[in-house]
C-alpha cells in the first residue's frame, strides 16, 4: 500500500503499522455505508457517538427488562453504571441511532454505538462481532423480534452475546428486545397475535413460540411480554404458557408481563426491583397439572426475586374459558 505524502512525512512518529490500521478502519467503515451506492444494500448500518476505539472498563452483571413506551431514566442510569463508563452497544434491526442523544444525557460513557442489522450476513461480519466482543453493555432495541431470531439464532452473533454475558457484561432490552430475553419467546414469525385472537383459538398458527435462543441468568423457564396492560396482553400470555407447558422440560414455566414506562432491574443474584410508572405481572399455573386452565398472577411494583420467582404485590387468579378470562378479583378485573 502506498502511504499518502502527508502521512509518509510523519511515518516515523506514528509508525506505518498504525497508519495502515487507521486506513483499514476507514475502509471498513466506508464499506458499511457504501453498499447501496453500488446497487447492493449493506448487511448492516453502524453509528457511533464518542470514542470509536475499544476501551476496557470494569463492569457488573445485570439485566434491564423494559416494557416499551417512554424509556425510564432511572433504569438506564442503573444500566450505564453497571457498564462502568465503557462502550454501550445498541443492537437493532430497524431504525437508526435514536438512543445516542438520550443515553448521552443519562450518564457518561466512552461511546454509544448502534448496529442496525439488515441481512443475516451481518451476523458473521468480523466488524460486527468485534463490536459485540468489545462492548461493556449490550441493549436490544424495539422493533420486530422475529428479525432478531432469524438474523442471530445459531450464528456467531448469538455466541458473542453469550460470551459477553458470561464475562459479566450487563444486557437489556425493550419491547421486541424484551421479548427475546427469556428462555421462551413469542417470536412473531407469522405476525403478531392479540389476546382476543389467542383466546378465541389457542391453536392459532400465529402463536409461534421460540425456545433456547438467548440464555440469560435467572431467565430460564420464563417467557416475557411488553406493553402489557396498555395493549391487553394478559390473555395471550396465558395461552403462551399453556402452549409451552405441553412440551416444556421445565417443572414450571412462568410469564412476566411488563407495563409501558416500566422496567425490571435484575441483579447478579436474581434479586430485582421494578421502576417506572407501571407494574409487572408474574404469572404461573395455579396447579402443577399441564391441563389446568387456572393461573396465579402477582401484580407488583416493588421488589421481586426472579431466582425464586417471587414478587411482592397483589395476588389473584385467572381462569381461561372458551374465548374468555375470568378473574378472582371482586370487581372481575384482569389487571
Amino acid at each position: 500500500m502506498r502511504i499518502p505524502h502527508g502521512l509518509r512525512r510523519r511515518g516515523a512518529a506514528l509508525g506505518y503499522a498504525t497508519i495502515a490500521a487507521v486506513l483499514r478502519r476507514l475502509f471498513a467503515l466506508a464499506a458499511v455505508v457504501a453498499g447501496p451506492a453500488f446497487g447492493q444494500e449493506a448487511a448492516y448500518r453502524y453509528f457511533v457517538s464518542g470514542n470509536p476505539e475499544d476501551v476496557r472498563r470494569p463492569v457488573s452483571s445485570g439485566i434491564l427488562m423494559a416494557g416499551g413506551g417512554r424509556d425510564v431514566d432511572e433504569a438506564f442510569r442503573w444500566f450505564l453504571r453497571k457498564a462502568g463508563g465503557g462502550d454501550i452497544l445498541v443492537l437493532r434491526a430497524s431504525g437508526a441511532d435514536g438512543y445516542h442523544d438520550y443515553l448521552a444525557k443519562i450518564a457518561p460513557a466512552d461511546s454509544v454505538e448502534t448496529i442496525v442489522f439488515r441481512a443475516p450476513e451481518a451476523s458473521r461480519d468480523e466488524f460486527v462481532l468485534g463490536k459485540i466482543r468489545g462492548a461493556e453493555a449490550i441493549f436490544f432495541a424495539g422493533g420486530d423480534q422475529w428479525n432478531y431470531v432469524r438474523f442471530w439464532k445459531g450464528t456467531p452473533v448469538e455466541k458473542a452475546i453469550h460470551e459477553r454475558v458470561r464475562a459479566g457484561v450487563p444486557v437489556g432490552g425493550t419491547s421486541a428486545g424484551l421479548a427475546i430475553l427469556g428462555q421462551y419467546s413469542f417470536s412473531a414469525e407469522r405476525d403478531t397475535v392479540t389476546s382476543a385472537e389467542a383466546l378465541a383459538n389457542e391453536l392459532d398458527p400465529k402463536i409461534a413460540i421460540e425456545s433456547r435462543f438467548l440464555s440469560l441468568p435467572h431467565l430460564g423457564c420464563l417467557i416475557t411480554d411488553s406493553h402489557f396492560s396498555r395493549r391487553d396482553r394478559m390473555g395471550r400470555l396465558l395461552v403462551f404458557l399453556k402452549r409451552i407447558a405441553a412440551s416444556s422440560e421445565c417443572a414450571a414455566v412462568h410469564g412476566l408481563g411488563v407495563d409501558e414506562r416500566t422496567a425490571v432491574l435484575v441483579e447478579a443474584d436474581g434479586s430485582a426491583r421494578v421502576v417506572g410508572d407501571g407494574k409487572i405481572y408474574l404469572v404461573k399455573r395455579a396447579a402443577g397439572d399441564p391441563a389446568s386452565r387456572e393461573f396465579e398472577v402477582t401484580a407488583a411494583g416493588g421488589a421481586l426475586d426472579l431466582a425464586r420467582r417471587r414478587a411482592e404485590g397483589e395476588t389473584y387468579r385467572l381462569t381461561l374459558g372458551a374465548g374468555t378470562l375470568a378473574s378472582s378479583k371482586a370487581n372481575g378485573a384482569i389487571y
